[in-house]
């Protein structure tokens, strides 16, 4: 192996230990949880690395680099997942590529997607982005949680669509543990009314662990997999 896979390698394996441990204190099954790594501003030989030691989800948060990404990988059986903020004019062309948009935040984006979807085999799958902040200086994006319910019923009028559940960010200013046990209850309630919603894709390198204690199924985890960014581009 290279340096560089060498790295990877043992960054990867402290992380999926991270999982095992936090799910063993919340008493769940590892096994239930997903590793979303997150490559952004690092290069598609990484994700080919990352591929070989077993990683099948990928994220992204930029629609050019995350569209060129997932091209020049396509030969591999990868799921990509796009976690940033989406512009309605280019929801269409993400939802050619992605397979999972978790930043689905506003009615607006509901016929960009659809549009892009209408060419895939099977439909898009999308989470609801919900912002977890509760007042000034959270610095995070996202659906109100008020509006969570007329979002959800706005994607049900798209067949080309699957809601899947929701993701969150933990605020900026707050103890991620007290915002994802808002962020689970929240869950709940989606579930009262979309049964098949059960995806939760919160925590990331600092917070995983508070995240799985909560339920989440999926953990979007980039620097602690990958290390400091490359300079941004």
């Amino acid at each position: 192996m290279t340096e560089r896979s060498d790295e990877l390698a043992t960054r990867l394996a402290a992380v999926r230990r991270r999982i095992e441990a936090a799910c063993t204190a919340a008493d769940r099954d590892p096994g239930g949880v997903t590793l979303v790594a997150v490559t952004k501003f690092f290069p598609a030989s990484d994700v080919r690395v990352l591929a070989d030691l077993g990683v099948t989800h990928v994220g992204e948060n930029r629609h050019q680099e995350a569209e060129a990404k997932a091209a020049e990988c396509a030969d591999l059986d990868l799921t990509w997942h796009f976690i940033g903020g989406l512009q309605s004019n280019k929801a269409a062309a993400v939802a050619a590529y992605a397979d999972v948009v978790e930043s689905l935040d506003r009615a607006k984006l509901v016929a960009g997607l659809q549009r892009g979807a209408e060419a895939r085999p099977e439909p898009l799958d999308v989470l609801l982005q919900v912002s977890l902040d509760t007042g000034e200086g959270g610095g995070r994006s996202g659906a109100e949680p008020a509006d969570l319910e007329r979002l959800a019923e706005a994607v049900g009028t798209a067949d080309r669509l699957r809601l899947c559940g929701l993701m969150a960010v933990a605020p900026l200013d707050e103890d991620p543990a007290r915002a994802f046990a808002r962020l689970a209850a929240l869950r709940q309630e989606l579930l009262q009314s979309h049964p098949g919603a059960d995806v939760l894709s919160a925590g990331m390198s600092n917070d995983l662990e508070q995240a799985v204690a909560v339920g989440a199924t999926h953990v979007r985890v980039g620097s602690a997999v990958l290390g400091s960014r490359p300079g941004v581009k």
